[in-house]
């Protein structure tokens, strides 16, 4: 008798832990990373640095509008989906000519139908931009924004490295793109 009760609390002492143990399901729009130099974590030699990092999530079209409708015209986004993303700066560099210092900031655009605003913000670990404060910027960029000719399905980001101390940090979605010059 007392082997059958011990099997018996075992066995739902068990099933307590295991439903205890349970994950999120696979989210909608899954994080990715980009580095520059692009595919850094994978491609990296003995003694190369990284230069810039961003994770951000990428939400699909999904055969809807994307810019002014499912993300509007003239709002702060969160440039993405679930969290802003999160850009690391391993050491000074200009974004769009401008300045910007090594550190880890928030990334958020205000996407227009001709021009996009590139925002850096101080505010790390919001979802959305619900709680964006603009008073926490840290440098604002404007730059043209640019008509694909392939549908982007997945909004992506990525960072080309074009020589000469120089890159371009791209954006696109549907058949978005704005390019960002990148010095360091």
């Amino acid at each position: 008798m007392k082997h059958l009760i011990y099997s018996l609390l075992l066995v739902a002492i068990s099933s307590t832990l295991l439903q205890a143990q349970s994950f999120r399901s696979l989210d909608k729009s899954p994080m990715d990373v980009a580095y520059l130099p692009d595919n850094f974590a994978h491609d990296r030699s003995p003694g190369e640095k990284a230069i810039i990092k961003i994770y951000y999530s990428q939400p699909q079209k999904n055969g809807r509008d994307i810019f002014g409708t499912i993300v509007p015209y003239g709002k702060v986004w969160r440039t993405g989906a679930n969290e802003n993303p999160e850009i690391k700066v391993y050491q000074d560099i200009t974004l769009g000519g401008k300045k910007l210092k090594a550190g880890t900031y928030s990334l958020f655009t205000i996407p227009g139908e001709k021009e996009w605003t590139l925002i850096i913000n101080s505010d790390l670990d919001y979802w959305g931009a619900y709680s964006y404060k603009q008073e926490n910027d840290v440098l604002r960029v404007n730059v043209p924004s640019a008509s694909t000719s392939d549908v982007v399905e997945a909004f992506s980001i990525r960072l080309e490295d074009k020589g000469n101390k120089s890159a371009v940090l791209r954006l696109a979605w549907d058949k978005t793109m704005i390019e960002v010059p990148v010095g360091y």
